[in-house]
């Protein structure tokens, strides 16, 4: 190779490199700035397996197409339910409901929860827990699933679902650590944001049916 053709083919090369570099620095501080998802809780391996099925829904367009239809509000407990005749949450949040009607029933699936929960976080939904719920008009008795009763009876979470609706249910935080507990209906780390869609509530009612 000649001198001149060495010399700017050595240049071409250092340009590469540091276009290559430039690039690789961009994405990196992009990612930087996106949210990051919470610390996964360690689960049994029952769970495991329950969480890997439903892996797919962390896009909620997929769980909209298999039939969760968003309730739109995103649920908050922030003095948690410490009053006469309420539900015992802890301070936190329950977030954004997504609703399969289709799924409810007096059997429990492990693999096929009637309710997704999701948390807005910067402007996008990250999936963080599953729900299994039953309405008392179709099981009077507690079910049972991963061992556990579902917590209640209790109204519906006002104001996204009608207090009528008396029910069962069961939150299993599969994909965000909780410190209120892997089963507990509140999570200390799920945040609303602020906004005419989110509903800073006072803790459900329970009810005792007959």
């Amino acid at each position: 190779m000649k001198p001149m053709r060495r010399r700017t083919h050595g240049r071409l090369v250092r340009r590469a490199v540091l276009t290559l570099a430039g690039t690789l620095a961009v994405t990196g501080a992009l990612h930087a700035q996106q949210p990051q998802a919470g610390k996964a809780p360690a689960l049994p391996a029952d769970l495991v397996a329950t969480k890997a099925a439903l892996d797919k829904y962390q896009d909620p367009i997929v769980a909209v197409r298999d039939g969760y239809f968003s309730t739109v509000g995103c649920i908050d407990y922030p003095k948690g339910g410490m009053g006469m005749g309420q539900m015992p949450y802890k301070p936190g949040g329950m977030g954004v409901h997504f609703l399969n009607p289709a799924l409810i029933g007096p059997k429990l699936d492990p693999l096929k929860p009637q309710v997704l929960i999701y948390e807005p976080v910067g402007g996008r939904l990250q999936l963080v827990a599953a729900e299994w719920f039953v309405p008392t008009a179709v099981s009077k008795e507690a079910p049972m699933i991963f061992g556990t009763k579902l917590d209640g009876p209790m109204e519906g979470h006002a104001p996204l679902l009608p207090p009528e609706l008396h029910h069962w249910d069961l939150h299993v935080w599969l994909w965000k650590d909780n410190p209120n507990g892997l089963m507990h209906p509140t999570n200390s780390t799920v945040a609303c944001p602020d906004g005419p869609y989110t509903f800073h509530e006072s803790a459900t009612k329970m009810v005792h049916e007959h």
